[in-house]
């Protein structure tokens, strides 16, 4: 017999076997047998039959016929009718389902009543014997959103009214609490799409004061109307939601050349930050990360967040921003650090950066 292949313990990998098992049989007309499961899933025929009982007893019927001197297990599916009569089949349905831990994000988004609803009608049509098994999925595979912003009680009546500003293309009247000025102001805008990102709703409208589109806050509108005046939608207002930024902010893009030390290396290369991305790994081994993107204060937080682990080598200007604001990082914190003192502890860092610390 072949050596099976070790694989990590615990329920939750049990969970994920039966659930392989199940979309397995669903997807072969005619079954499988345990000896073909075993080896499918690099497992015992005896773990494989206890899996086909934990399924049992969860309320999916199976059934076993003879073939060639095989009883292949056989998903029956006249028990989830309503699924197939929906045009699902059964896995899609309750993958569907089993999501909703990564739907959680949009916890506090309007929409949240909405997928409520939604999952209520996927419970419906599947047998109730099956949802103490299936609520145990979500606990496989689980998300944390971005912490979602305040809403005031005006914001579901606000969206409401956004909502069918952008589908008949209606001019808006506007009170908003600007975050860059710190200043309440009136807008007359032109709504054409309604975002969600970061935790927040955001309004993406075309303002004739400034001749120019612009991202609104929702949760920053104190004020609104829909008036009745039409206008007509830009083109330039479709494409990708905030395609130049890293985060939620609109601006025209610019090369970015960065230089993440090597011990960054591996974390740098596992991701795409960016569509535009181009990446080198230099025989140091630290990496160059060019990008075409806007300066705006999601790239500044992120270059930030590595610390002195990456250089900005392009563009200036840049650079001159995020040494700024190092520089003020360090004026809030040394005068209140004592470095030479005994009672504070052994000096962290290497000596350049207690020296950088250091109060003269």
């Amino acid at each position: 017999m072949a050596k099976l292949s070790r694989r990590p313990r615990g329920r939750h990998n049990e969970i994920v076997r039966q659930w392989e098992i199940i979309r397995t049989l669903e997807e072969c007309a005619h079954g499988k047998s345990l000896r073909a499961l075993a080896e499918q899933l690099s497992v015992t025929e005896r773990t494989v039959r206890r899996d086909l009982e934990v399924i049992e007893r969860a309320g999916f019927m199976l059934d076993q016929i003879t073939v060639n001197d095989e009883r292949p297990s056989i998903l029956k599916r006249d028990f989830f009718r309503g699924v197939a009569a929906r045009g699902f089949t059964l896995s899609e349905m309750c993958a569907l389902y089993f999501s909703r831990s990564l739907l959680e994000c949009f916890g506090g988004a309007p929409f949240r009543e909405d997928l409520i609803r939604a999952f209520d009608k996927i419970e419906a049509a599947l047998p109730p014997g099956l949802w103490r098994y299936i609520d145990q999925l979500p606990a496989v595979l689980s998300s944390k959103g971005d912490a979602p912003k305040k809403r005031g009680t005006d914001v579901p009546a606000f969206l409401a009214r956004l909502t069918d500003a952008v589908l008949d293309h209606k001019r808006v009247d506007m009170r908003y609490a600007s975050f860059s000025s710190r200043a309440v102001k009136e807008y007359r805008i032109e709504p054409h799409r309604l975002l969600y990102g970061q935790g927040g709703l955001y309004l993406h409208a075309f303002v004739p004061l400034y001749g120019e589109m612009r991202t609104f806050a929702v949760e920053r509108i104190e004020h609104l109307s829909v008036l009745d005046e039409a206008f007509e939608p830009h083109a330039d207002s479709g494409g990708d939601v905030f395609p130049h930024s890293l985060g939620v902010y609109s601006g025209p893009p610019e090369p970015v050349d960065l230089e993440f030390a090597s011990k960054m290396a591996p974390y740098i290369l596992e991701r795409e930050w960016h569509r535009t991305q181009t990446v080198e790994k230099r025989p140091d081994g630290s990496v160059r990360v060019r990008l075409q993107v806007s300066v705006d204060w999601a790239l500044r937080n992120w270059i930030l967040s590595f610390g002195g682990d990456v250089r900005v080598i392009e563009p200036k200007h840049l650079a001159q921003q995020i040494l700024e604001t190092l520089e003020e990082a360090r004026r809030q914190y040394a005068p209140q650090l004592d470095f030479d003192t005994p009672e504070v502890g052994p000096a962290p860092g290497t000596p350049a950066q207690r020296r950088l610390l250091r109060v003269r």
